[in-house]
């Protein structure tokens, strides 16, 4: 078992909300973990299990906050080579290809993400989180390739997850939509919450859900007589929803080519380059690109700075796209 928190609340704490007053006081823990150690019954107020993070406390009251150790659970280790871009004693950062996902879920317990963590060295991650996911502080989706930052002890998993929380990472994608983004370039804020008619995806909501914020370029448009109308678009993150780019594209009406989830129905194409047509009707993922990540350094708050290439199949369409734009 970890440290447990143990302190008595001051007069200048009276009537605190109890997740955020220890948060406050405990600064490397993050008021998310807080918050899910309080629904799981990890917190005591004058001796009396509570089970509400957003409980009010008075000056003079005892708050103690469980930490308990959790163990990585059995996972198998999976031979699969990481592209590993950076790495030091408390973080890596590495390059993912679509097609594997970051931890294991229904269906795929031992060909992912963590399991290839756990064959690489399985005794340098954090295990803070949940016990199928040592060492994830956060994710991109199984058909979307790019940059991830993985912890390797609990100190720099907090100081992460902090960082995400505060939306303090620089997080750019690449992306190549259908059609054209009206305006150019601007900000998308909706809400994001689970579709009432299939749980898996996400849509856009008036008043419930989480805000989602994402900010848009448009870097290249693809227009003319052998090409389909498509813009490589540059995404940078405010918020870190599931699925928020697909979601907030599709909103607009430019679902990313290869997104089999949130596509929006297109006439079939006349008299397109065959070869176009072929490279992007058979693509097994979605055209997004996790290309830039940004963070301070856990241990020595040194500013860290990543970038990475679209991959092969990706920058393949591209070549050809501006060739015919020539």
């Amino acid at each position: 078992m970890e440290k447990n928190i143990n302190f008595i609340v001051q007069q200048e704490e009276n009537n605190s909300r109890v997740d955020i007053l220890i948060n406050q006081r405990e600064k490397l823990i993050s008021r998310t973990r807080i918050k899910n150690l309080i629904l799981k019954n990890k917190l005591k107020l004058n001796n009396i299990i509570t089970n509400n993070p957003s409980k009010k406390v008075n000056t003079g009251d005892q708050v103690v906050l469980e930490i308990p150790k959790l163990e990585v659970a059995s996972l198998t280790p999976y031979d699969y080579k990481l592209e590993i871009i950076h790495e030091d004693e408390d973080l890596m950062v590495i390059n993912k290809p679509a097609g594997i996902i970051m931890h294991p879920g229904a269906g795929n317990y031992d060909q992912t993400i963590v399991n290839a963590l756990i064959h690489y060295d399985k005794n340098s991650l954090s295990n803070i989180g949940e016990e199928l996911r040592p060492g994830i502080v956060h994710r991109i989706d199984k058909n979307t390739s790019g940059l991830v930052v993985i912890a390797k002890n609990n100190q720099a998993h907090e100081n992460l997850s902090k960082q995400f929380s505060e939306h303090t990472i620089l997080r750019e994608y690449q992306l190549l939509i259908w059609g054209k983004l009206r305006p150019s370039k601007g900000q998308i804020v909706t809400f994001l919450t689970r579709s009432s008619r299939n749980r898996q995806l996400m849509e856009v909501s008036r008043s419930k859900g989480k805000k989602a914020i994402t900010n848009y370029k448009t870097l290249e448009i693809f227009e003319n007589e052998k090409t389909p109308t498509l813009s490589l678009v540059e995404c940078k993150l405010e918020t870190g929803r599931t699925h928020q780019i697909r979601v907030h594209m599709n909103y607009k009406g430019n679902s990313i080519v290869g997104d089999d989830k949130y596509k929006k129905k297109y006439k079939k194409l006349k008299n397109i380059d065959l070869k176009i047509q072929n490279s992007i009707s058979d693509l097994t993922r979605q055209f997004l690109h996790a290309k830039t990540l940004g963070f301070m350094h856990p241990k020595n708050n040194q500013k860290m700075h990543f970038s990475s290439k679209l991959p092969h199949e990706l920058n393949i369409i591209l070549e050809m796209l501006r060739n015919t734009n020539k």
